[in-house]
């Protein structure tokens, strides 16, 4: 297959995505079984609204994986024990270094050039987390002697950024373990006091930890209290080689071996219109060994052409998700 980081027009995309989907039916033997179930010839499959995308929920029960590659590396979500975990099973981690540099560069600026620092206490006590993987990347690319992670140790993580307020840092963070922070400069009367160098990412997840909220709520929260419009949002999952990045006001963009669509609910083959809430489809054709056509449980409605993510399915509107997985 030709590079997918080289695509440039919908018409190399399209090109890529069907012979992606051709060669994936051929050769992952748990998307072909799909694929035949829905009785779809892919033959005919000619546009990205006729490509068969696989329920997310198949990487807890099935190893997703082309039959003429072997490996031990995969990254597993999280979650807790008693938990079934989705497994995604990497055959060639230098795609997935490929993808995270091209995306971070192509957004936020050239990796070498930040600090990086990771409040990511609930993905560094897990294993294989496919966050962890990203960010340590970065750091390595980076090559700065402050790069470093933080657990619930807010006070080191308040010292540091202070004395780094004028050096470009990113402070990559889980959403409730940033507003732990928060919580804890405001009980200590800390001041943060940082320049406009700082960028935090955050990249999801309240896990119970904290009083649910919307993305557009938790960004106030976080521009209030960082002192800073630099509260950037990553969405990607442990099923996925990409990422996409969000630059404010919860619309992020993918880089261009991603795509979004946005499907019906109810009917998960068919497709919403830009602008109306349904669940999110992916593309990503970095998951060359994999699969790159998912269907996943969040919601989110694509607006020109970024896309917002607007939470989750919620049970009673699962149908359409039981209809592909049964």
């Amino acid at each position: 297959m030709e590079n997918i980081f080289d695509i440039k027009t919908e018409h190399d995309f399209l090109a890529a995505s069907i012979r992606t989907f051709r060669c994936q039916y051929d050769n992952i033997e748990v998307y072909r079984k799909f694929v035949d179930y829905l009785k779809i010839n892919p033959e005919e499959v000619r546009s990205l609204d006729k490509i068969p995308f696989l329920p997310i929920e198949m990487f807890k029960n099935h190893q997703i994986l082309d039959k003429n590659v072997s490996t031990d590396l995969f990254f597993q979500s999280s979650g807790t024990t008693q938990m079934n975990l989705s497994k995604h099973f990497i055959a060639d981690e230098n795609i997935y270094k490929e993808s995270i540099y091209r995306s971070f560069e192509q957004f936020i600026g050239k990796p070498e050039d930040f600090i990086f620092l990771g409040l990511l206490p609930s993905y560094l006590e897990k294993q294989n987390s496919s966050l962890i993987y990203m960010v340590d990347f970065l750091m390595k690319k980076s090559g700065k002697p402050e790069n470093g992670y933080f657990l619930y140790n807010h006070e080191d993580l308040f010292k540091l950024l202070n004395d780094l307020k004028d050096k470009k840092v990113i402070l990559f963070g889980v959403s409730f373990a940033l507003l732990d922070f928060l919580d804890f400069c405001n009980s200590n009367s800390q001041t943060l006091r940082f320049s406009n160098a700082l960028t935090v990412i955050e990249t999801g997840g309240m896990k119970g930890r904290k009083e649910e909220m919307t993305k557009d709520e938790l960004l106030v929260i976080l521009q209030e209290g960082f002192k800073t419009d630099k509260i950037y949002s990553e969405y990607s999952m442990t099923e996925l080689l990409s990422q996409a990045y969000s630059l404010g006001q919860n619309e992020y963009q993918c880089p261009n071996w991603m795509r979004i669509l946005i499907r019906n609910v109810e009917d998960p083959f068919s497709y919403e219109k830009h602008g109306k809430t349904g669940a999110i489809n992916i593309i990503d054709l970095a998951n060359i060994h994999s699969c790159s056509f998912i269907a996943t449980q969040d919601l989110g409605k694509i607006v020109c052409d970024k896309f917002q993510v607007l939470g989750r399915i919620d049970h009673s509107d699962i149908r359409g998700c039981s209809l592909l997985v049964s």
